[in-house]
């Protein structure tokens, strides 16, 4: 997505010159806040003083400033200023003159966000049909995940929209955003109310030259124009307008339509001009022309035809003669554009598809008739007009279909994932099914930090099994339940419930997708669906491990996405991007040259400069295969991996990861390849002779990439920020990205754990020497003990066992005691 700062926005004085915000409250310092709140005023003096007294001590705390766009005519400007006297935020009001109004309500928010001095802009209503208390909540959504727009939408969740004025209105607003939605099925997939006057969008998401909005609308015009902005929602209840009249009327909701259908134009005339780029791309559409050119001459022979039949047997006039004609040329016409030519590449449903190619036809037969009946009247006959003008749009007709019916439109391709924060609703839990019993049969111990029981078996964490850990003093605790609705839904929806602090993932099949539910809290309750419990490679991987990294957080420790050993007593650290040869390289370290293995893909470490073991068993890839030197894998295991490790290697990786971005139910897809073709997942001592340390100083770092040989110096700050990408790189597959947003442990939000977590890597990389080494012949395991060897003398191989996990007092193991 192209993004860029917005631009000075100005407003004309009647002097001509350009306006500029008065400071009502207390003035801005030098530093910009992080949230603008936009508010667009018209006679709203009876609204404005019980908005500001409401919504200043809720927006305060988000380090925010408040910037009213005037357009009244009456006093709202000097209540506006008795209001915001004493303010402890910045107040601003931009008033405009009545010839500089333009753009209504639209106009006025684009020119608060030109003025806005906030990394995000917040725009609500002065009536306090948008309650100041949502609208903090939503700036609060807004700030903390990774997205672009949240918009409060009516019409999801707890959402209504009963605050309109009256029935009519209500229906009004339902049918116009059912006609908005139709008519940009695409853009505005994931949104549930596109013409939301309460939204957050963040400033270097917007560009301001691509907006022309007219009347009320603005998010909608805002949605069309920026398609890659990625969207989440927020529900609330509308209230009733506090006082004063509603500026909705007939003139504004013409205004709107016609407004619709220039956006719905431009955007077709801007499809059908946007050609591919590439000459194997031209070629092909070149190829799909002339398939289309030949589909379109049967139909025309259909069409002939039928026209003959209704003009000469029937006697039908030739006009409504050509209209039957167009209908069943057009069906034909579907069938085999459908099945033959786009069969590959189609996207939208069959009624979608079908719906689109009829209304293209028939918006052309409007076009064809007068030029048919002008021909018939110049005497050219009825059966050689119709064809003319048949021919005559043969190339409209095909860029249409070819560019805009048919095309994938990875452009601006939405989120498929709805993402949605329930403000004050509360979830409806089923009853515990009498089937499902609560007892945790597997306990673990991860480290001595963190406790997790489980009623299904997770492999990931064998080594800290730990059954002497009460039920009643986990931490986590993971149990099978029915999960999600009972019917299946158009697209996955992760769902927050702020009042419970409840998190509940579900995907299109209903209960029987792959579905959780986390309850926030001390324990930390997730209830996994049926198919997610047969998976638990999936279950651990996307959600508990996601939990885990930020518990170990909150306790003082980091998850990090590294593999360490000890080599001749040194603790050596080794980073890279998922998939690059890191499980190689420690496999053959540990074989050429001894030590001690800790972990291979996460490492637990302190801000000490010490790090704890993680033994996860490894995952074989194509790549690693080289490496592995195991004489009791039975020929089975070996026939096996050469079909596991291709497909849980980088390039299954990177498949799953292009069809995440699809609206299909991704990790229901992974449980099920999962069940069918488990991962390739060995412990590091079947795959190489090793031993296993528990925890050691790091001295070395080092970051292997793949490209031309060569090792660089790593400076403390380049260090930090390559290995929270690539700690981040690891947690890529969905859902991560809409469920670590909303997680808070212990009264810390996201954005705080994250800040925690820079401050332990900071603190445990403060002692360590970072470096990069670069192979393309995966030659780490060769240069990095030259590297030691010149530094440090030779290494020697490991001969003392490390103590194991957890460490028991000698006392008690020497009388034959218990724990």
């Amino acid at each position: 997505m192209t993004r860029a700062v917005l631009g000075p926005a100005t407003s004309q004085t009647p002097d001509g010159s350009a306006a500029v915000p008065q400071d009502l409250g207390t003035p801005g310092g030098d530093r910009p806040p992080r949230l603008s709140v936009v508010v667009p005023t018209r006679d709203e003096a009876e609204n404005v003083s019980l908005l500001i007294d409401r919504l200043v001590p809720l927006v305060a705390p988000l380090d925010a400033e408040i910037l009213v766009v005037d357009d009244s005519d009456d006093d709202t400007p000097a209540v506006l200023a008795r209001a915001a006297l004493d303010a402890p935020l910045p107040v601003r009001l931009l008033h405009r003159p009545a010839h500089a109004r333009t753009g209504g309500l639209s106009g006025a928010v684009l020119l608060g966000a030109g003025h806005a001095r906030g990394d995000w802009i917040l725009v609500m209503d002065a009536d306090l049909q948008h309650p100041p208390t949502t609208a903090a909540m939503l700036a609060a959504v807004a700030m903390r995940h990774d997205v672009d727009v949240v918009i409060g939408t009516r019409y999801a969740g707890n959402g209504s929209r009963e605050g309109l004025d009256g029935p009519a209105r209500e229906v009004t607003s339902s049918w116009a955003t059912r006609l908005v939605k139709s008519l940009f099925p695409r853009r505005l997939a994931t949104v549930s109310d596109p013409m939301s006057g309460l939204f957050a969008v963040r400033r270097d998401a917007l560009r301001l030259d691509r907006m022309n909005p007219v009347g009320f609308k603005v998010l909608l015009e805002l949605l069309v124009r920026h398609p890659a902005a990625r969207v989440a929602e927020v529900a609330y209840e509308m209230a009733a307008r506090h006082a004063g009249q509603s500026k909705a009327s007939l003139r504004e909701g013409m205004t709107f339509l016609r407004h619709l259908f220039r956006l719905r134009g431009q955007r077709l005339i801007g499809q059908i001009r946007t050609g591919p780029r590439a000459l194997r791309e031209r070629l092909r559409e070149l190829g799909r022309l002339v398939a289309f050119g030949l589909v379109g001459l049967s139909g025309m022979v259909v069409n002939t035809a039928v026209l003959w039949f209704c003009y000469e047997p029937a006697q039908l006039h030739h006009l409504l003669g050509a209209a039957v004609a167009t209908q069943v040329s057009t069906s034909w016409n579907f069938l085999l554009v459908d099945n033959l030519i786009y069969r590959r590449t189609r996207r939208a449903g069959l009624p979608a598809r079908a719906v689109r190619f009829f209304l293209l036809n028939n918006v052309l037969l409007l076009l064809r008739l007068p030029v048919l009946q002008a021909l018939v009247w110049a005497g050219v006959g009825v059966l050689a007009a119709n064809a003319v003008t048949l021919g005559a749009l043969f190339l409209l007709r095909f860029l249409v279909n070819d560019r805009v019916i048919y095309t994938a439109d990875e452009r601006g391709r939405r989120d498929p994932v709805r993402m949605l924060v329930a403000v004050d609703g509360t979830e409806t839990v089923p009853t515990p099914s009498r089937r499902r019993y609560q007892y945790l049969k597997y306990r673990y111990d991860v480290a001595g930090v963190v406790t997790i029981g489980s009623q299904i078996r997770l492999p990931e964490l064998e080594f800290f099994r730990a059954q002497w850990v009460a039920g009643a003093d986990v931490d986590i605790a993971v149990r099978v339940a029915d999960v999600g609705g009972r019917g299946p839904q158009r697209r996955a929806a992760m769902t927050q419930y702020a009042e419970q602090s409840v998190l509940r993932y579900e995907e299109q099949l209903g209960r029987l997708g792959a579905n959780f539910r986390i309850q926030l809290g001390s324990p930390i309750d997730i209830h996994v669906g049926p198919l997610l419990a047969r998976s638990p490679h999936v279950v651990y991987t996307n959600v508990i491990e996601a939990l885990l990294r930020f518990v170990m957080v909150s306790r003082g420790h980091m998850l990090l996405h590294s593999a360490c050993v000890t080599l001749d007593g040194v603790g050596v650290m080794l980073s890279a991007l998922t998939d690059t040869g890191k499980t190689a390289t420690v496999l053959r370290l540990l074989r050429d040259h001894g030590g001690l293995f800790l972990s291979d893909d996460m490492t637990i470490v302190r801000p000490d400069g010490v790090a704890l073991c993680f033994p996860k068993p490894l995952t074989i890839s194509a790549h690693t295969l080289r490496a592995v030197q195991a004489q009791d894998l039975t020929p089975q295991e070996w026939r096996r991996l050469q079909i596991q490790s291709r497909l849980h290697s980088k390039g299954g990786r990177s498949l799953a990861l292009a069809l995440a971005r699809f609206n299909l139910p991704i990790m229901g897809i992974n449980a099920l390849t999962q069940l069918l073709v488990p991962p390739p997942k060995y412990s590091v001592d079947r795959l190489v002779p090793c031993r296993m340390g528990t925890s050691t100083r790091v001295e070395e770092l080092f970051v292997i990439e793949r490209g031309a040989p060569g090792i660089s110096d790593l400076d403390p700050t380049e260090t930090l920020e390559r290995m929270i990408d690539n700690t981040d790189d690891a947690y890529g597959f969905p859902p991560f990205r809409y469920l670590a947003p909303s997680i808070t442990i212990d009264g810390q939000g996201y954005t705080q754990l994250r800040e925690r977590e820079r401050e332990i890597l900071a603190a445990f990389l403060s002692t360590v020497r970072g470096r990069v080494v670069s192979s393309d012949c995966f030659g780490w395991a060769d240069e990095i003990p030259r590297l030691l060897r010149e530094e440090r003398g030779e290494l020697r191989r490991a001969a003392v066992p490390s103590p194991v996990w957890p460490r028991w007092d000698a006392h008690l193991a020497g009388a034959g005691g218990a724990v």
